[in-house]
């Protein structure tokens, strides 16, 4: 005997679980890479071996950024300034003049303002030194290069 075979109806809903897998791997990726960015002004930094400096909340970090054609740009926390300087290449003066401004700025807010200087490796020596002259007029005492570990 024979049984009678029911026929089965297609299954009309859509497998969402291939999506939800590659929605994580994406998600996964963008975690990793998120830290590895860079903003602000590509900068070739020479390769040395040195510790991280400890940060301090009370701290404003003040970096300025000194290209491959000599010139300066300024970049206050995590972010780029961009409704002051829209990414504008400066003149060391106009660059004292705006670190005079801001270390004042954040002296009056209570702030320490921490100054680093990211120099491309094939600036002149005497760039950098006239970025740090510039860093001193303004009244930075303590200025840290920036490189890369090798």
């Amino acid at each position: 005997m024979a049984r009678a075979r029911k026929k089965r109806k297609p299954v009309a809903e859509m497998n969402v679980v291939p999506y939800i897998d590659v929605m994580l791997v994406l998600l996964v990726i963008f975690m990793v890479t998120a830290p590895m960015l860079n903003q602000g002004v590509k900068v070739d930094l020479p390769k040395v071996s040195s510790e991280a400096l400890p940060q301090d909340n009370n701290t404003q970090v003040l970096t300025i950024s000194i290209k491959a054609d000599k010139t300066y740009y300024w970049n206050l926390g995590s972010e780029v300034d961009t409704q002051k300087q829209q990414d504008k290449a400066l003149t060391l003066p106009a660059m004292t003049d705006a670190v005079t401004k801001i270390i004042r700025s954040g002296n009056e807010g209570g702030k320490h303002t921490q100054v680093f200087i990211r120099g491309d490796k094939s600036v002149d020596y005497g760039s950098v030194m006239g970025a740090m002259g510039g860093l001193q007029k303004a009244g930075v005492g303590n200025v840290g290069l920036i490189t890369e570990a090798p």
